[in-house]
């Protein structure tokens, strides 16, 4: 008898240890769960943090000036029209600027400078969250000096088929202009930063797909096939 109660009292002794190893083994799981959280909502370590913030900074300008280039080739309008799609519906203005008719002619055009204003609202504003979040950065968005350029020009170019073809040229450069920087982004943001490292490899993959889709245009719309995009730095147009 007293053997048994001595095996029994072995018995619950190990199995209270282990359960209590196993209690103390998950609650160091959560804390470092959660500081690894923690770290993540954190600011970049080192040197990631100065290029996170420039490079947010960069592409939330970037996109900036990219809204009034598509309102200029599929126009504004204050509302959306009620059909889920509407060849000849616009976009919303960007503040500062009034309202603007459509200057593509071209229903495939406008339906990929529409989409592409609406992806870099979207995208202006994660960054600019980020901005806020990680590192207390209130940033108000900027026309660059290139998208100033790119702006007057499609504003000079008439209306229709002429200005399809500059749209697309000069849309497809200011694409490219966003390429490398959202590159290094995937290999120089902070590790713990996995929301921006997936942002930044999303920008290149529409950024690319959208200047070959442009590219194609050129191509059969236009017979201008040999088209390559350019980003105006001769340092990086012509290094091959």
């Amino acid at each position: 008898m007293k053997a048994q109660t001595l095996k029994l009292n072995r018995f619950s002794f190990t199995a209270q240890s282990r359960a209590l190893a196993r209690r103390v083994a998950l609650g160091l799981g959560i804390l470092a769960v959660s500081a690894g959280t923690a770290h993540a909502d954190g600011p970049g370590r080192g040197n990631t943090a100065q290029f996170e913030k420039n490079y947010l900074v960069f592409i939330v300008n970037h996109h900036y000036s990219a809204l009034r280039i598509t309102e200029l080739a599929a126009g504004t309008d204050p509302m959306r029209d009620p059909p889920v799609v509407a060849p000849q519906e616009g976009t919303s203005a960007t503040p500062g600027f009034g309202a603007t008719p459509a200057k593509a002619s071209d229903d495939e055009i406008r339906s990929m400078a529409r989409m592409g204003n609406r992806e870099q609202r979207e995208e202006i504003g994660r960054a600019l969250r980020m901005l806020r979040e990680w590192y207390g950065i209130q940033y108000q968005p900027q026309l660059t000096p290139d998208g100033r350029r790119m702006i007057a020009m499609l504003e000079a170019t008439p209306a229709g088929a002429q200005f399809n073809q500059v749209f697309l040229r000069t849309f497809s450069n200011h694409h490219l202009s966003a390429l490398a920087p959202s590159l290094h982004c995937t290999v120089k943001s902070d590790l713990n930063h996995d929301g921006l490292q997936r942002y930044c490899e999303n920008i290149v993959i529409v950024q690319k797909n959208g200047i070959n889709d442009m590219r194609e245009m050129l191509c059969k719309k236009y017979s201008d096939c040999g088209f390559i995009p350019m980003t105006g730095d001769k340092r990086k147009d012509y290094e091959f």
